[in-house]
């Protein structure tokens, strides 16, 4: 069951990454949905910067090194930016079944993946909100454990 939670500015985008950023653990793959512009990467660098408990942590974009690995205290995080990527083969160079096994991945455009998409994932939709800086996120859980997570994340935000 997918929820959806409304935010009214990049503070409400920063404040939802925290509370997801806060029930991840090793092995989660949460995969970013979204057109250009949406907020992806602003996301990423949110939930970052919350499991690493620094609001400051230097979190560089992925788009040409394909990958940026964070080895944080509580869980490792790989950030994946698969824009460049024209066959899911080259997913394969970047080591991402040991992300999937050790660490938390984010991965943006995983259209990229197609067959490599893991069964047990969150994926995360983002749409235009009402206002500039709005955001609408669909949360679409798939897997048992995903689903138990996102119900408390959402009554824990309301």
């Amino acid at each position: 069951m997918s929820k959806t939670v409304t935010v009214s500015d990049q503070n409400g985008t920063e404040a939802l990454a925290a509370k997801l950023a806060a029930v991840a653990r090793a092995g989660d793959v949460i995969l970013m949905h979204g057109t250009l512009g949406m907020g992806k990467s602003a996301f990423c660098r949110a939930f970052i910067r919350a499991v690493a408990e620094n609001p400051h942590e230097e979190v560089p974009s992925p788009t040409f090194t394909l990958v940026q690995i964070y080895e944080l205290d509580r869980v490792p995080v790989w950030h994946f930016d698969l824009y460049r990527l024209s066959d899911p083969e080259e997913v394969h160079e970047l080591d991402i079944e040991d992300a999937f096994s050790d660490a938390v991945s984010l991965i943006e455009w995983p259209d990229r993946l197609e067959y490599l998409t893991p069964e047990s994932r969150l994926d995360i939709h983002i749409e235009p909100g009402s206002t500039p800086d709005g955001r609408v996120f669909n949360l679409e859980p798939h897997g048992e454990d995903w689903t138990v997570r996102i119900n408390d994340l959402v009554v824990s935000s309301s």
